[in-house]
């Protein structure tokens, strides 16, 4: 078929086994690839029983059929695997390069399995390929990770891989990509899952092209469209996704205090304008990008240092506003930090955050955390809690494991500090904030997740009029939640199957131009309902596994924090959402019976009987 290789990688590292295969084309048509064909690959060969860090846990790497096409900002690959933290589905994807590398050197994904007798890594080259001894770089940062192998191999290999904490199998460990450009599968402890296999890198590259259907078809789009891609993504250029945050603050959406603020002046000195007007070194595209949100940062000051990516809105929200530390300087340090260890800065920054309103309580003290005082904004505290995290040492040992397990092992009012949705800690996006993302929250897949739904986008200024949204919605509204929160997960289940960045919709870039460039790279025709039904199917496949590993409706809620206490003041103030009015609406809309398993009558029209 158009658009892909013809041909995926499986690797057995218990036993050094490893050969090509073959996708069927029906799985193509049905799954797309990246996380659809990932989904399925992990419900059928893996299952939902398998210890996430046992030999039997599958770690799938996929591309889609738009990776390394011309198609704008398409250079993505999605990661799947049973998640350690959450117990559930896990998934992330990335941008930069790699993606595009892996299908360069003649694959469409690799299923990975067992694991290896001593640190190992996977050498792709250009179709041949080979697992080495691993044991030189096992223990060095992701940077210096990526350093060895351009040294070794050449700059057109690209280098997936972890730090530290996914060595040491922290549960909040990611899988970074290209060095000092930084871009991670951040959530859930995939990282984790790729250490428990003793895989340290997968190194990737090749010459090979990428076959299209209608390469005229996508130039003639392309010049089309770039102009009003281009305008319409400026502000994002300019500041990044950090750019966002003094207006986010002003909403109510910015998390402050561990969630329990409703403003905080601390946001403008975080800001992507102050990035850009003090420490913004350059810019960064991932492949096939017109957008360039990418920031790095350059600077020493004596006491903090930082010469790679740049923190984008998550990491400033999580570990700035959540800990109230307003030095941006400290923070884009503690980015670093966790981009050279490996972790997830949503996560860090939580479970930081968590520490800090703990030890404010008298719930641990001094004598737990080694002498460090866990004062709200205390940059020093919160640098050394990541090094710890990433190490396993002292209190970080505990804080590893997420929110839900602190709580778990401390009791009482723990609970209430443990923001989470499934085990996964909240991004920095409030539901007293945006109604809809309350059951974008509680419904997601992987847990708590703003990009599986992405609603907020439409409150915001995206219109997608194939699916009835015209103008921007009431982000305060209390009806009409379930078919558009359905249709709009259903269109991000399409974006990861097809992997192509999903703020291209910020450039005015609709659902059908997206339908078009899949015809265009593949040549199937196939119409808009079809296409949605595909998005469809692998949101309700995901389910189905989450359902096989005992989630039902008791854990589609939210953390009674953002559920039953409102902001005090801010934009947000005194807003809660309607959980269970939402859930109602969108189970009925999802054909899920009242325990929120998919009914036999949607699997049969889904294909998932």
């Amino acid at each position: 078929m158009w658009g892909y290789t013809g041909k995926i990688l499986r690797v057995d590292l218990s036993t050094g086994e490893m050969n090509t295969d073959t996708l069927p084309e029906k799985t193509l048509r049905d799954y797309i690839g990246g996380s659809g064909v990932g989904t399925r690959i992990l419900m059928d060969e893996a299952g939902a029983d398998v210890d996430p860090f046992g030999p039997d846990n599958l770690l799938i790497f996929m591309t889609g059929p738009l990776t390394g096409t011309a198609v704008p900002t398409s250079g993505r690959h999605e990661v799947v695997a049973k998640s350690p933290l959450t117990g559930g589905f896990g998934e992330g994807d990335a941008g930069g390069t790699w993606g595009t590398a892996l299908k360069k050197a003649g694959f469409d994904g690799i299923v990975i399995k067992g694991i290896s007798p001593k640190p190992a890594y996977l050498l792709i080259d250009d179709g041949s390929f080979s697992l080495q001894d691993a044991s030189l770089i096992w223990g060095q940062d992701t940077y210096e990770t990526e350093k060895y192998f351009k040294a070794k191999y050449g700059s057109y290999l690209e280098t997936s891989c972890i730090g530290v904490a996914g060595e040491n199998l922290v549960k909040l460990a990611s899988i970074l990509h290209n060095g000092k450009d930084a871009r991670a599968v951040g959530r859930g402890g995939l990282g984790a899952v790729m250490g428990s296999k003793r895989l340290k890198a997968i190194v990737a590259g090749g010459r090979q092209d990428i076959p299209v259907f209608a390469p005229l078809e996508i130039k003639k789009s392309i010049v089309a469209l770039a102009p009003t891609i281009v305008k319409n993504t400026k502000a994002m250029k300019d500041f990044g996704t950090a750019g966002t945050v003094i207006g986010c603050e002003k909403i109510g959406d910015l998390p402050i205090r561990n969630w329990r603020d409703g403003s905080w002046t601390g946001a403008k000195e975080i800001s992507g304008q102050k990035m850009t007007s003090t420490i913004l070194s350059g810019r960064y595209f991932c492949k096939s990008c017109i957008i360039g949100c990418g920031r790095e940062v350059k600077f020493d000051n004596g006491r903090y240092r930082a010469d790679g990516a740049g923190p984008e809105y998550e990491t400033l929200g999580m570990l700035g506003g959540s800990c109230m530390v307003e030095d941006l300087e400290a923070i884009a340090y503690a980015n670093e930090l966790c981009n050279r260890y490996g972790l997830d800065t949503i996560s860090v920054g939580s479970v930081i955050a968590m520490a800090m309103e703990l030890y404010e309580n008298g719930l641990i003290n001094e004598q737990d955390t080694g002498g460090i005082a866990l004062d709200w904004g205390n940059a020093e505290a919160m640098l050394e809690l990541i090094r710890q995290i990433a190490e396993g040492t002292g209190i970080g040992k505990l804080l590893g494991n997420g929110v839900r397990y602190v709580a778990n092992e401390i009791g009482g009012k723990a609970a209430e500090y443990a923001i989470h949705v499934k085990g996964l800690e909240v991004p920095a996006h409030d539901p007293r904030a945006y109604n809809s993302m309350g059951l974008g929250y509680a419904t997601s897949n992987r847990g708590a997740c703003h990009l599986q739904g992405d609603s907020y986008i439409t409150e915001k200024v995206v219109v997608i009029p194939e699916i009835g949204i015209m103008k921007p919605l009431d982000r305060f509204r209390t009806d009409n939640h379930g078919k558009i929160q359905a249709d709009l997960q259903n269109i991000m289940c399409l974006m990861d199957s097809l992997k192509i960045c999903k703020f291209i919709f910020f450039g005015g870039v609709n659902l059908t131009n997206i339908l078009d460039w899949y015809k265009y790279v593949t040549g199937l025709d196939i119409e808009l309902q079809e296409f949605l039904l595909i998005g469809e199917r692998i949101f309700n496949l995901k389910r189905l596994y989450n359902n096989m590993c005992g989630i039902t409706k008791k854990d589609d809620t939210l953390p009674e924090r953002l559920l039953k206490q409102p902001r005090p003041d801010g934009g947000a103030a005194g807003n809660l959402p309607p959980l269970e009015s939402m859930l109602e609406e969108y189970y009925s809309a999802r054909g899920w019976d009242e325990n929120g398993r998919p009914a036999q009558e949607t699997l049969m029209r889904l294909g998932l009987e």
